[in-house]
């Protein structure tokens, strides 16, 4: 078999890379860090003794060492973060509400409209440009690389809530194995359209690129197309043409919560790029059409809010737990519904 090598398995999340090998037969004895150097694309010496230092390289289930030596039949599964961007990232002065900082890990409370990273149409203001900047004025350059934070996952630009960083590519190495197990607790709150039935469920399919739209995720409920994606929701309040929901996601992909929903027939309240900007429950009554859209204008985004967020330390190994208030525009637009609904059903 060439490079005596199987490649069982290669996912790519958004902020880190996952490989799984099966070892060839013929595969002669070899450290693992060295193995790994060999087998996998645009890959540092540094960051796989760095993945191993961090429980990244399990060999057969177990984490091993950099030191370990490869045998035949091993099966391989390693997580990587990704190498820094290459775009530049200068000191903005971004209003950034910064919740929690230690020398490790920070955790921003991001407002609406805020873009996390760079990318297309998008270069300058972003969380990336307020951190580089929050930490040139409290002198960390030591601490963070070029001036800027290690992304371990990301919210979107019109979404709300708690994201976490890290401030040394060891942190977000540990981090990323966090997220690809699934043991990060986060749970977001979402106002859907409808009266969703069930007081709680599961959604489960996989979620890729439109093939139609390339900006809109869909779900592929059949086959393997995209990646596997699971959200549980809780029903939290009821507004008769609208439901408060609290989310819980088991994975995160991107815009999964928005692409789910819609998938379920219930999409994110004012979601444009998912269909949540039309009416699509309630009323002809143009008393009612105005309502709905005075409540646009409250929250001119879709809403939906990052609201808590749980991981184990990297360096102190504690459980730490944060929480959010909901962003105000989305406060108030639930303040709307909940005092229309009171009015036309008492009983609500």
């Amino acid at each position: 078999m060439e490079n005596n090598i199987e490649i069982i398995e290669e996912e790519n999340s958004e902020l880190y890379e996952h490989h799984h090998f099966i070892v060839d037969p013929g595969q002669t004895p070899l450290r693992v860090d060295k193995f790994l150097f060999n087998k996998v694309m645009n890959v540092s010496r540094n960051k796989v003794q760095q993945a191993a230092k961090a429980g990244n390289i399990l060999i057969n289930s177990k984490a091993v060492t950099s030191n370990y030596k490869v045998k035949p039949g091993d099966e391989i599964s390693v997580v990587m973060t990704y190498p820094p961007r290459e775009v530049e990232i200068f000191a903005e002065p971004v209003p950034l509400n910064i919740v929690y900082e230690d020398d490790d890990v920070l955790v921003v409370n991001k407002q609406a409209g805020l873009v996390v990273h760079p990318g297309f149409n998008n270069y300058t203001g972003t969380l990336l440009h307020g951190l580089a900047h929050h930490f040139t004025e409290t002198n960390q350059q030591d601490k963070v690389e070029n001036g800027f934070g290690y992304l371990v996952h990301r919210i979107d630009k019109d979404t709300s809530g708690l994201l976490l960083v890290a401030k040394n590519e060891m942190a977000q190495t540990i981090l990323a194995k966090q997220f690809f197990d699934h043991s990060i607790g986060r749970k977001y709150h979402a106002l859907v359209w409808g009266d969703v039935v069930e007081e709680e469920g599961t959604i489960i399919g996989h979620i890729g690129r439109s093939l139609k739209d390339r900006r809109v995720m869909t779900v592929f409920p059949e086959g393997e197309y995209g990646k596997d994606a699971i959200s549980h929701y809780t029903v939290l309040k009821r507004f008769g043409y609208v439901t408060l929901l609290e989310c819980r996601l088991e994975t995160g992909r991107t815009h999964q919560i928005r692409a789910h929903f819609r998938y379920l027939g219930h999409p994110l309240f004012n979601d444009e790029r998912y269909g949540g900007n039309a009416i699509i429950k309630g009323t002809t009554f143009t008393k009612y059409k105005q309502f709905v859209n005075n409540c646009f204008a409250i929250i001119p985004r879709q809403a939906l809010h990052a609201k808590s967020l749980g991981f184990v330390h990297p360096v102190t190994k504690k459980q730490l737990f944060f929480e959010s208030e909901l962003a105000l525009d989305m406060q108030l637009a639930i303040e709307k519904w909940s005092g229309y609904a009171t009015h036309q059903n008492p009983e609500l």
